[in-house]
């Protein structure tokens, strides 16, 4: 044994060499002398983890319960073995279309490109019988302009002994001089047996059977090509049902583990993989930022960058010669079994515990890269928020009950929700206010929170320091959210979604039966946009205030109405409200929260619908495709507007929002909240 340890630690230091000096012996030199030898030190023992390097284009990593196997130097997945399967992976597939990391970039100006990451530099970061670590990396050079992303890029995995799975981290690295780039999309991507995998879970609820490749290559593309009507499926029982791999999109909060189970599967029990999540630190935009999971494929995906839901302002954008170091992951590919059909579904409650452990691990101690922070190294920010409006509860000071605090990068109040270079470090306070963020990596970060149930952002005014070990205390905190005057009526809950507002139900022939099943998740079947029409199909919405009732009146989307033709003309909903008493004088205050924008030009006008100007008007703004990829919301915007009191009259007042702009059915706006203020003056 002592002999063995010996080898795989001289052969990891050999090609660790070969790679700081830049040379090629991983591939021509060491392996080849090295590969006899190693292949006799290679046994089916579950005692350690084992290396094969029979292939010289190919790696074998064994721990004994699962056995991994890479391309070489490439570092894509060609297969999973686990529990009597040779492979858990689609083998139809070619090599580089398995288990890869990949990423969506563009040079500005440019189209964007889809490139599959694949390292061009093999080394052993570690190996002895309790973890190995690899590494395959891929160094940017000016050849390489407009053909490959200008990242130098590190693609890691480790296998430790008593692992039912492994681990996947990628470095992404930017020296001095590097070109300008814009990043959407940083992933990894599992496509698993097709035959094998037809049973989906990504929570307790959402959970199902799921249709296959084939039954989508068969279908009916609908409004966009990810939706699919199920026309000729091989299982009748999903006919007439529509198939979108954004139903299953959910928050980076709770997007920890999803995956994968095969059922009926004649050759072997039931067998689970999934892609488990410790720390969201590594995403981008935040924690309520949505983002896929799995979908079918059957695919499993971990997603680390998205502009999916928020469009292209969260894209990561770099500026000509700016450097950047960051680690994604690591993530855990879990595998699992049942003994019998039976118990098929104690898969998912053991994934379920698996990633439980997986957090209380995090952070992790054994990746090698001095680039991920381990555990005493990380700092921690303690303290308390509190809340107080003025108009509110008698301007009291309140606790900022569940609110959301975190640390991101310095910026303005509620940048944290479009940045996506850095690190970000989120908690929920505690019913009074209190709350911990540890496992901070250092460097510096503002403070930011919003508490649901007020409008606005809050942002800590000093820069946050954090140190190796640090531990900062911070005063009670006070937001004080946006607020001129008191409340004359108010629509809707401040909490950043439109899942309030009323819902319809799907067309009878347009449905996923899982959301027949789970209501409050009803705002994810398709084609709820076109239900506008239906239920207006000449005059637009009119809301009363006083006798409406937002949960049924108010339309869960501001969208377009359709023409036929596919043709689609503006919408114009209306306030009216009763002011009961002689006018104030001053600004009365409109606050305008949208949950979600997409191409659209809101206008605000006051008791003239003709008014040019309008009293208000964002302009273009969003691009989140949340109304077409069935959410309750993409980034959150809000909008004081005042207006000059001689716009009131005493008695009958109409509000008129306005979505100008109708070039398609996914045009529009979501409110989250809209409260009009009068001012806190004398009367006229």
């Amino acid at each position: 044994m002592k002999e063995k340890v010996f080898f795989l630690w001289w052969f990891g230091m050999t090609l660790r060499l070969c790679f700081l000096l830049g040379a090629s012996c991983s591939e021509k030199t060491t392996l080849r002398g090295l590969r006899e030898t190693l292949a006799k030190q290679s046994t089916t023992s579950k005692s350690g983890v084992m290396v094969n390097s029979n292939n010289r284009e190919q790696l074998v990593v064994d721990n004994g319960i699962v056995a991994v196997t890479f391309s070489r130097p490439e570092g894509y997945i060609l297969g999973i073995s686990y529990n009597g399967i040779d492979n858990i992976l689609e083998e139809e597939n070619e090599d580089q279309d398995r288990g890869y990391l990949d990423v969506v970039w563009n040079t500005p100006g440019k189209p964007s490109n889809f490139q599959r990451i694949h390292g061009t530099i093999f080394s052993v970061i570690a190996a002895d019988e309790n973890m190995v670590e690899l590494s395959f990396s891929k160094s940017w050079t000016s050849s390489l302009n407009g053909s490959s992303v200008p990242m130098n890029i590190d693609i890691r995995y480790i296998l430790r002994s008593g692992d039912s799975g492994f681990y996947s981290y990628a470095i992404f690295d930017r020296p001095e001089g590097l070109p300008a780039v814009e990043i959407d999309q940083i992933r990894i991507v599992f496509k698993l047996n097709k035959d094998r995998f037809n049973y989906m879970a990504i929570s307790d609820e959402r959970q199902r059977s799921m249709p296959t490749m084939r039954d989508r290559e068969t279908g009916q593309i609908l409004a966009y090509p990810e939706a699919v009507l199920l026309t000729r499926p091989i299982n009748p029982e999903f006919r007439g049902e529509v198939d979108d791999k954004y139903q299953y999109s959910c928050e980076n909060k709770v997007n920890t583990v999803h995956g994968w189970i095969s059922v009926d599967a004649a050759d072997a029990p039931p067998v689970g993989f999934w892609m488990i999540t410790p720390s969201s630190e590594f995403r981008n935009a935040g924690p309520i930022k949505q983002d896929l999971t799995s979908h079918v494929g059957p695919i499993t995906l971990s997603m680390f960058v998205s502009t999916h839901y928020a469009g292209k302002e969260v894209t990561m954008a770099f500026q000509e010669g700016e450097i950047y170091k960051k680690v994604f992951g690591p993530v855990f590919a879990y595998v699992n079994n049942a003994s019998n059909e039976d118990d098929t579904l104690s898969l998912w409650s053991d994934a379920v515990q698996q990633q439980s452990k997986e957090v209380r691990s995090w952070p992790y101690d054994f990746p090698k890269s001095v680039d991920f922070i381990p555990p005493n190294q990380r700092g921690i920010v303690l303290g308390r928020l509190l809340v107080q409006d003025r108009y509110f509860r008698g301007g009291r000071l309140l606790y900022a009950n569940n609110s959301y605090v975190g640390l991101a990068l310095p910026g303005d109040e509620g940048s944290w929700q479009i940045e996506s270079k850095g690190y970000q470090f989120w908690t929920q306070a505690d019913t009074k206010g209190f709350f911990l963020i540890n496992n901070v990596v250092p460097g510096d970060y503002n403070l930011y929170a919003w508490v649901p149930g007020f409008i606005g952002d809050y942002r800590y005014n000093a820069t946050i320091t954090i140190t190796p070990g640090g531990v900062i205390r911070l005063d009670s905190l006070v937001y004080v959210p946006p607020r001129n005057g008191p409340t004359i009526w108010e629509i809707g809950f401040p909490d950043r979604k439109a899942a309030e507002f009323y819902v319809p139900e799907p067309y009878p022939t347009l449905m996923n039966k899982l959301y027949n099943e789970q209501r409050r998740d009803k705002f994810r079947q398709y084609g709820l946009w076109e239900r506008y029409t239906d239920l207006y199909p000449n005059d637009d919405l009119v809301y009363t205030v006083g006798i409406s009732k937002y949960r049924k009146d108010w339309f869960f989307a501001h969208v377009t109405r359709s023409t036929g033709n596919k043709t689609y003309q503006p919408t114009t909903w209306q306030i009216i409200f009763e002011h009961p008493n002689q006018i104030i004088r001053g600004n009365y205050t409109l606050q305008l929260a949208l949950a979600c924008t997409a191409d659209a030009d809101l206008q605000v006008r006051v008791n003239d619908p003709s008014a040019n100007p309008p009293d208000f008007a964002t302009g273009k703004i969003g691009g989140d495709s949340a109304i077409a990829r069935h959410g309750v919301h993409g980034l959150y915007r809000l909008f004081s507007i005042n207006v000059p009191s001689d716009r009131f009259v005493k008695g009958t007042n109409t509000i008129y929002l306005r979505q100008s702009r109708a070039m398609n059915p996914f045009q529009g706006v979501m409110y989250d909240y809209i409260r009009l203020e009068r001012p806190p003056l004398t009367q006229i």
